[in-house]
Protein backbone atom coordinates (compact mmCIF):
# COMPACT_ATOMS: atom_id res chain seq x y z
CA UNK A 1 0.00 0.00 0.00
CA UNK A 2 1.25 3.70 -0.18
CA UNK A 3 -0.50 6.49 0.59
CA UNK A 4 -1.30 9.66 -1.16
CA UNK A 5 1.08 11.47 0.61
CA UNK A 6 4.15 9.59 -0.61
CA UNK A 7 3.23 10.48 -3.88
CA UNK A 8 6.02 10.79 -6.53
CA UNK A 9 6.37 11.28 -10.17
CA UNK A 10 6.47 7.80 -11.67
CA UNK A 11 4.82 5.94 -8.98
CA UNK A 12 2.41 3.15 -9.86
CA UNK A 13 -0.86 2.07 -8.35
CA UNK A 14 -4.57 0.11 -8.86
CA UNK A 15 -7.36 2.91 -8.88
CA UNK A 16 -10.88 1.30 -9.39
CA UNK A 17 -9.52 -1.73 -11.40
CA UNK A 18 -7.39 0.33 -13.79
CA UNK A 19 -3.56 1.27 -13.01
CA UNK A 20 -2.20 4.45 -12.84
CA UNK A 21 1.03 6.01 -12.76
CA UNK A 22 1.81 9.65 -11.38
CA UNK A 23 2.50 12.13 -14.16
CA UNK A 24 2.60 15.30 -11.81
CA UNK A 25 1.41 15.27 -8.72
CA UNK A 26 1.01 18.84 -5.73
CA UNK A 27 0.29 18.61 -2.27
CA UNK A 28 -1.90 21.60 -1.34
CA UNK A 29 -2.31 23.11 2.00
CA UNK A 30 -5.18 25.68 1.52
CA UNK A 31 -6.10 28.31 4.57
CA UNK A 32 -8.88 26.79 5.62
CA UNK A 33 -10.26 23.20 5.57
CA UNK A 34 -7.35 20.03 5.27
CA UNK A 35 -4.41 19.58 3.37
CA UNK A 36 -5.10 17.47 -0.17
CA UNK A 37 -2.95 16.10 -3.04
CA UNK A 38 -4.21 17.25 -6.60
CA UNK A 39 -2.66 14.66 -9.37
CA UNK A 40 -2.78 14.07 -13.04
CA UNK A 41 -2.87 10.32 -13.34
CA UNK A 42 -2.39 8.26 -16.77
CA UNK A 43 -3.82 4.84 -17.09
CA UNK A 44 -0.86 3.11 -17.98
CA UNK A 45 -3.31 0.54 -20.35
CA UNK A 46 -4.82 2.38 -22.38
CA UNK A 47 -2.34 5.72 -22.20
CA UNK A 48 -5.42 8.49 -20.52
CA UNK A 49 -4.96 10.82 -18.36
CA UNK A 50 -6.91 12.08 -15.90
CA UNK A 51 -6.71 14.25 -12.42
CA UNK A 52 -8.11 13.67 -9.28
CA UNK A 53 -7.35 14.72 -5.58
CA UNK A 54 -6.88 13.09 -3.13
CA UNK A 55 -6.42 12.84 0.92
CA UNK A 56 -2.81 13.16 2.01
CA UNK A 57 -3.92 9.95 3.81
CA UNK A 58 -5.37 7.83 1.23
CA UNK A 59 -4.13 4.76 1.15
CA UNK A 60 -3.98 2.89 -2.05
CA UNK A 61 -2.66 -0.35 -3.30
CA UNK A 62 0.88 -0.47 -5.48
CA UNK A 63 0.83 -1.97 -9.15
CA UNK A 64 4.00 -4.05 -9.95
CA UNK A 65 5.05 -3.45 -12.81
CA UNK A 66 7.19 -6.19 -14.75
CA UNK A 67 9.89 -5.29 -17.04
CA UNK A 68 12.03 -7.71 -19.08
CA UNK A 69 14.86 -7.04 -21.93
CA UNK A 70 13.44 -8.28 -25.23
CA UNK A 71 15.18 -7.83 -28.56
CA UNK A 72 13.54 -5.91 -31.59
CA UNK A 73 14.31 -8.32 -34.95
CA UNK A 74 11.70 -7.20 -37.77
CA UNK A 75 8.54 -5.70 -38.58
CA UNK A 76 6.08 -7.60 -40.82
CA UNK A 77 2.83 -5.21 -41.79
CA UNK A 78 1.07 -4.32 -38.79
CA UNK A 79 3.31 -6.68 -36.21
CA UNK A 80 6.50 -6.06 -34.89
CA UNK A 81 8.57 -8.94 -33.88
CA UNK A 82 10.77 -9.45 -30.65
CA UNK A 83 12.90 -12.00 -29.17
CA UNK A 84 13.06 -12.74 -25.06
CA UNK A 85 17.20 -12.62 -25.00
CA UNK A 86 16.92 -15.48 -22.74
CA UNK A 87 14.27 -18.27 -24.20
CA UNK A 88 14.98 -16.85 -27.80
CA UNK A 89 11.04 -17.11 -27.80
CA UNK A 90 9.64 -14.52 -30.58
CA UNK A 91 6.63 -12.21 -29.52
CA UNK A 92 4.76 -10.07 -32.05
CA UNK A 93 2.86 -6.66 -31.20
CA UNK A 94 0.51 -4.06 -32.77
CA UNK A 95 1.51 -0.92 -33.40
CA UNK A 96 -0.81 0.31 -30.82
CA UNK A 97 1.31 -1.65 -27.78
CA UNK A 98 4.46 -0.20 -29.02
CA UNK A 99 2.78 3.25 -29.30
CA UNK A 100 5.88 6.71 -29.07
CA UNK A 101 8.88 3.79 -28.96
CA UNK A 102 8.35 2.98 -32.51
CA UNK A 103 10.07 6.23 -33.48
CA UNK A 104 12.90 5.41 -32.14
CA UNK A 105 13.03 1.24 -32.99
CA UNK A 106 16.26 -0.09 -34.93
CA UNK A 107 16.93 -3.75 -35.95
CA UNK A 108 18.63 -5.61 -33.12
CA UNK A 109 18.04 -3.30 -30.86
CA UNK A 110 17.25 -4.39 -27.09
CA UNK A 111 14.36 -2.92 -25.38
CA UNK A 112 12.35 -3.13 -22.28
CA UNK A 113 9.22 -4.76 -22.23
CA UNK A 114 6.30 -3.27 -19.78
CA UNK A 115 3.62 -5.81 -18.54
CA UNK A 116 1.51 -5.85 -15.60
CA UNK A 117 0.07 -9.25 -14.39
CA UNK A 118 1.43 -10.90 -17.97
CA UNK A 119 -0.35 -8.40 -20.50
CA UNK A 120 2.32 -6.37 -22.41
CA UNK A 121 1.00 -2.46 -22.50
CA UNK A 122 4.08 -1.10 -23.79
CA UNK A 123 7.60 -0.75 -25.03
CA UNK A 124 10.56 0.92 -23.27
CA UNK A 125 13.36 1.68 -25.28
CA UNK A 126 17.10 2.75 -24.40
CA UNK A 127 17.13 6.13 -22.83
CA UNK A 128 19.11 7.57 -25.57
CA UNK A 129 19.74 6.18 -29.02
CA UNK A 130 22.34 6.79 -31.77
CA UNK A 131 20.49 7.12 -35.52
CA UNK A 132 21.94 8.44 -38.72
CA UNK A 133 20.09 11.32 -40.52
CA UNK A 134 18.31 10.52 -43.69
CA UNK A 135 17.65 13.71 -44.93
CA UNK A 136 17.58 17.05 -44.24
CA UNK A 137 17.55 20.57 -45.21
CA UNK A 138 21.61 21.62 -45.43
CA UNK A 139 22.40 24.82 -43.60
CA UNK A 140 23.33 27.85 -44.73
CA UNK A 141 26.75 29.39 -44.97
CA UNK A 142 27.23 31.71 -42.06
CA UNK A 143 24.07 31.15 -40.71
CA UNK A 144 24.96 31.03 -37.14
CA UNK A 145 22.02 32.20 -34.71
CA UNK A 146 22.12 30.37 -31.26
CA UNK A 147 20.00 27.65 -30.84
CA UNK A 148 18.38 27.80 -34.45
CA UNK A 149 17.40 24.16 -35.80
CA UNK A 150 15.65 22.60 -38.49
CA UNK A 151 13.65 19.49 -39.14
CA UNK A 152 15.71 16.30 -40.00
CA UNK A 153 14.57 12.56 -40.19
CA UNK A 154 16.38 9.97 -38.82
CA UNK A 155 16.91 6.47 -40.23
CA UNK A 156 13.51 4.89 -38.67
CA UNK A 157 11.02 7.88 -39.96
CA UNK A 158 11.02 9.74 -37.11
CA UNK A 159 11.52 13.69 -37.53
CA UNK A 160 13.08 15.83 -35.18
CA UNK A 161 14.53 19.47 -34.40
CA UNK A 162 18.47 19.43 -34.79
CA UNK A 163 21.06 22.12 -35.19
CA UNK A 164 21.72 23.74 -38.44
CA UNK A 165 24.93 22.23 -38.41
CA UNK A 166 23.96 18.71 -38.62
CA UNK A 167 23.68 17.20 -41.95
CA UNK A 168 22.82 14.31 -43.88
CA UNK A 169 24.40 11.08 -42.86
CA UNK A 170 25.74 12.08 -39.45
CA UNK A 171 24.55 9.77 -36.68
CA UNK A 172 23.03 11.73 -33.92
CA UNK A 173 21.96 10.71 -30.09
CA UNK A 174 18.50 11.31 -29.52
CA UNK A 175 17.08 11.31 -25.74
CA UNK A 176 13.91 9.32 -26.16
CA UNK A 177 12.19 10.18 -23.09
CA UNK A 178 11.81 13.85 -24.62
CA UNK A 179 12.64 12.79 -28.70
CA UNK A 180 14.81 15.62 -28.45
CA UNK A 181 18.60 15.81 -30.25
CA UNK A 182 21.47 15.58 -27.45
CA UNK A 183 24.28 15.98 -30.08
CA UNK A 184 26.39 14.59 -32.90
CA UNK A 185 28.51 11.08 -33.13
Amino acid sequence: MISAGDFKNGVTFELDGNVMQVVEFQHVKPGKGAAFVRTKLKNVITGATIEKTFSPTDKLPRAHIDKKDMQYLYNDGNLYYFMDVETYEQVPLTQETIGDALKYLKENMIVKFLSYKNNVFGVEPPMFVELKVTHTEPGAKGDTVTGATKPATVETGATIKVPLFVNEGDVIRIDTRTGEYMERV
